[in-house]
């Protein structure tokens, strides 16, 4: 008989047939639901702290640097210091404080008198000789207001300013002495070098060298380099120098001053004079060359940080230290006698013909050098005046570079008379 129990036996529910496998999976849920929400606010927490780690890192202000790069920090807060007295003050990143090597009164008045006479671009750099102190470093644009913070360290072409490269090297290597004569054809301003060679006629112009420095003539320092000296010794004084090397002044962020190589008289001719536009050179390097030969052929690194102090601790700062020596001292000397002509009878005399001007070339002989040339970047005429004074025991080296538009403003030259009546003014 068959059987038919199996018919009638209970059925399992869903529940009877997987409760274990529910039950497993009731545990491992109530196991790992908060073992998520732990690591959940674990990782929330580690996101939050590192957040805020990484914000106070980026915005926590970092110490000055006490090296070389103390001079381009400085410069950056040059703008925003403080005058108190006879120092310059200002605050670096970290609560340093620095005085700087700035002269308040010089500075400022030469920013007054550029606000009151708006050249299109000027920019000025004062340096003690002996010790590479910065006394002022300013410019200004009524064009562009931006141009005049890297001012000094862009390089625009040197014009006749490279004439004391040219006589230094010249005497350096005894082709010349102050008095040598050369003849030459041509007018003194000639910038056309093939009309220079003089006629074996005679009739051709004569002018020592010394005279020819202070009236800045053209054919005479271009015949020194072509006739004289020669590519080579020219290039090698220009080494000296520090022209086409980048790391010359150490921490001073100016760009390299290229003096290139010439292949041709014609071409010597005109870097020998000063014509040559791609000879160029920054204002703050054609300032450290006019102090180096004011301290008698040595160059001083730029500086212009006095001392630095933080929580009431002075800290040590970069010393006044020897770059190179650029010259000898008798080369040194005999250039200074060339160069005293400029401010007596040749192209900066007029500027010293204020009350203060004649004041001061009556109680000092001053050194000095005059530059013209056109330019492109920024465009305009190009004014420069180098100098330093007293000549016999100089206490200042400065260079000042005006760019005039079509319409002339002042002259480089005027800046420098300026700079100097306030740096000897009566009772300083």
């Amino acid at each position: 008989m068959q059987d038919f129990k199996h018919l009638i036996r209970p059925q399992k529910t869903f529940f009877q047939r997987y409760w274990k496998n529910l039950a497993l999976c009731t545990a491992l849920a109530l196991l790992i639901i908060p073992l998520t929400v732990v690591a959940v606010r674990k990782g929330a927490q580690a996101i939050s702290y590192w957040q805020g780690f990484r914000a106070k890192t980026e915005l926590k202000p970092q110490p000055v640097s006490l090296g070389d790069d103390l001079f381009a920090t400085a410069s950056g807060l040059l703008p925003a210091a403080v005058s108190s007295g006879e120092t310059l003050t200002d605050t670096a990143p970290y609560g340093t404080s620095l005085r700087l090597s700035i002269k308040p009164e010089l500075q400022q008045r030469l920013q007054r008198f550029l606000a009151a006479t708006r050249p299109n671009y000027a920019v000025f750099v004062a340096i003690e000789p002996t010790t590479g102190r910065v006394l002022s470093l300013t410019g200004y644009s009524a064009v562009d207001p931006n141009w005049q913070q890297q001012a000094a360290y862009q390089v625009y072409p040197m014009a006749s300013l490279f004439k004391m490269v040219t006589a230094a090297s010249a005497l350096e290597n005894n082709k010349i002495n102050p008095a040598s004569v050369l003849e030459f054809r041509g007018r003194l301003v000639s910038e056309t070098p093939k009309n220079w060679d003089p006629s074996p006629r005679g009739r051709n112009n004569k002018m020592d060298v010394t005279e020819a420095m202070g009236k800045s003539v053209n054919p005479v320092y271009g015949m020194i380099a072509s006739d004289l000296l020669g590519k080579e010794q020219l290039k090698q004084t220009c080494d000296r120098f520090g022209f086409n090397r980048s790391l010359l002044l150490p921490g001073v962020p100016a760009a390299p001053s290229p003096a290139p190589a010439v292949a041709t008289t014609h071409d010597l001719r005109l870097q020998g004079c000063g014509l040559d536009h791609g000879l160029q050179v920054s204002p703050i390097h054609a300032a450290a060359i006019t102090a180096a030969i004011a301290n008698r052929g040595t160059m001083m690194a730029p500086r212009l940080v006095d001392q630095a102090t933080r929580n009431g601790k002075e800290l040590k700062v970069p010393a006044s230290r020897e770059v190179t020596k650029v010259i000898s001292p008798e080369t040194a000397d005999s250039l200074t006698r060339m160069l005293l002509t400029t401010v007596t009878s040749g192209t900066s005399r007029k500027a010293f013909h204020t009350y203060e001007g004649r004041r001061l070339t009556s109680d000092m002989k001053i050194a000095a050098k005059t530059g013209s040339i056109d330019g492109d970047n920024p465009k305009g005429h190009y004014s420069w005046f180098a100098a330093y004074a007293p000549a016999d025991q100089p206490q200042i080296a400065l260079v000042a570079l005006v760019i005039n538009g079509d319409k002339w403003k002042i002259k480089a030259s005027q800046l420098g008379e300026q700079a100097l009546a306030e740096f000897f003014r009566q009772g300083k």
